[in-house]
């Protein structure tokens, strides 16, 4: 790698760090070009993504980001997950541990605050994005279903009445 293609990694590296809700750091030594494959499946479907990178470099691109914390873990084969989400990747990691036990989580960060083993786990349990909207939407929509239920329910009573009524007169 030349020294253009280092300033190139540095620069993509530092935009991850900035632009990321959560960094989730791990080791993935033993893990095999299959369970790279599924982690960065099961990293796309959430909208995150897996990143591996000399450490160094990683440590260069960290230098005043607000996950700086992360760089004490850098060290040995290290992966870095990461996702827009502030809960994606942090749960995608967690499941993928569950799974492998080749895949060690070192620690992470979540914008400024730095995270450790069990920091990532608690992030990991809390809600994605997806999962609050669709809380709100539904507890917006709730009392609305309910006004139109309510509205409606008179109007089907009385043609229920009137069917009930017109059959009887034809009968």
């Amino acid at each position: 790698m030349d020294r253009a293609q280092k300033e190139k990694m540095v620069d993509e590296l530092g935009q991850i760090f900035d632009s990321s809700g959560v960094v989730v750091v791990a080791h993935y030594e033993g893990l095999t070009v299959a369970n790279m494959q599924d982690l960065r499946a099961r990293m796309r479907e959430v909208g995150g993504s897996v990143r591996v990178a000399k450490n160094k470099l990683a440590k260069i691109a960290l230098d005043g980001k607000p996950c700086a914390s992360i760089a004490e873990y850098l060290t040995g084969m290290t992966v870095m997950t990461y996702s827009e989400d502030p809960v994606a990747a942090a749960k995608v990691s967690q499941d993928f541990a569950k799974d492998n036990d080749k895949f060690v989580i070192l620690g992470g960060a979540m914008g400024d605050n730095a995270l450790d083993v069990a920091g990532v786990a608690a992030v990991a349990k809390m809600p994605s994005r997806e999962e609050l909207i669709a809380s709100i939407v539904g507890c917006i929509g709730a009392p609305a279903s309910n006004i139109a239920g309510a509205i409606g329910a008179p109007a089907s009573n009385i043609a229920g009445i009137l069917s009930t009524i017109e059959d009887k007169a034809a009968a």
